[in-house]
């Protein structure tokens, strides 16, 4: 692997979402995958399972909430910064079924000093809006790739 500092962004950003997926063992045990990484973007889709439903029979609002979350976490991650979610809301716009495969694709809005904003939109399988995530983030000590001095 290169050096860090002769990477290019596109580099970085998926250098970083390779030592973030190793240890997110939430996502890949949900079934998500990893579509798309770039500096400040991300996309992570799943398929909606029966275990994810909730009493109504739809998918149960945490998993798309999680779905978003983790696509927002790889997106603001991507600079190489350990960055964590500060605050974060999902406005849910329309059910989603069992078996529906969900797309999140997270953007960069903004990133001044520490903080950031991202918005999620996720989509189901034919392109429908199904709910909007926006995420505040952090950055915290630390990267996830070694700097050298």
């Amino acid at each position: 692997m290169k050096p860090v500092a002769q990477m290019t962004p596109q580099e970085l950003a998926e250098a970083a979402a390779r030592a973030m997926w190793n240890d997110d063992s939430a996502s890949q045990r949900l079934g998500m995958s990893l579509d798309l990484v770039a500096p400040g973007i991300a996309t992570l889709s799943m398929t909606v399972t029966d275990a994810m439903s909730n009493g109504h029979g739809n998918c149960h609002g945490g998993y798309i909430f999680t779905l978003a979350d983790s696509a927002f976490a790889f997106a603001c991650n991507s600079h190489n910064d350990i960055v964590v979610a500060q605050h974060c809301s999902i406005t849910y716009i329309r059910p989603v079924r069992i078996g529906d495969r969900l797309t999140a694709a997270a953007r960069e809005v903004s990133r001044q000093g520490r903080s950031g904003l991202y918005d999620v939109r996720i989509t189901n399988q034919d392109g429908i809006h199904v709910a909007e995530f926006r995420g505040h983030s952090r950055t915290v000590r630390g990267t996830h790739l070694p700097v050298a001095d």
